[in-house]
């Protein structure tokens, strides 16, 4: 790697036209969304007053969780609330300017990996639902360098401190 610039040639072909062109715009865009539905689902949470996670956790857990003693301790964290509500909204913001795509998509996909748990067994499906699908997209974005795509990750890729301690690009991307 060396002092190369960061590349997004995995993604768009050589003539800048074709299918890498279209998938470049298509993972940009998935981003994006991605980013609005964790920024706009956080922030309901924050500006209602009387939102908590401890409703959902002591009442809505279907029967037979495996995880069923779990939920109902967390239920009277007060902190669990807080990481809801700030991690969707501060997650969101960071796919949505592409800003350690990288360290949001990983926790992005711990919230839905946590989430999913919650919610198993699952109604219509075996091990496979909506978070799962979630997690397998961000799992895309985070490794195939989208941030640095119409995003903040490769400004902050060439920055002095990035260059001075190269494993912070890990959180990027």
């Amino acid at each position: 790697m060396g002092s190369e610039k960061p590349s997004v040639s995995r993604l768009v072909d050589e003539s800048g036209a074709g299918p890498g062109r279209l998938a470049t715009v298509a993972l940009v865009v998935l981003r994006i969304g991605l980013g609005w539905i964790f920024f706009y689902s956080g922030l309901t949470k924050v500006l209602d007053p009387d939102w908590t996670a401890s409703g959902y956790l002591t009442n809505a857990v279907p029967d037979g969780n495996p995880f069923a003693a779990l939920w109902p301790v967390l239920a009277n964290v007060p902190l669990v609330d807080v990481l809801v509500q700030w991690g969707m909204v501060l997650t969101g913001v960071g796919l949505i300017v592409g800003a350690l795509v990288r360290w949001n998509a990983f926790w992005a996909s711990f919230m839905m990996l946590t989430f999913w748990a919650s919610s198993l067994p699952l109604e219509n499906g075996l091990l496979v639902d909506s978070h799962v699908i979630y997690i397998i997209a961000l799992t895309g974005v985070a490794s195939l360098g989208v941030g640095r795509v119409a995003g903040f990750d490769g400004v902050i890729e060439s920055t002095s401190l990035v260059k001075r301690h190269p494993r912070l690009r890990y959180l990027l991307g």
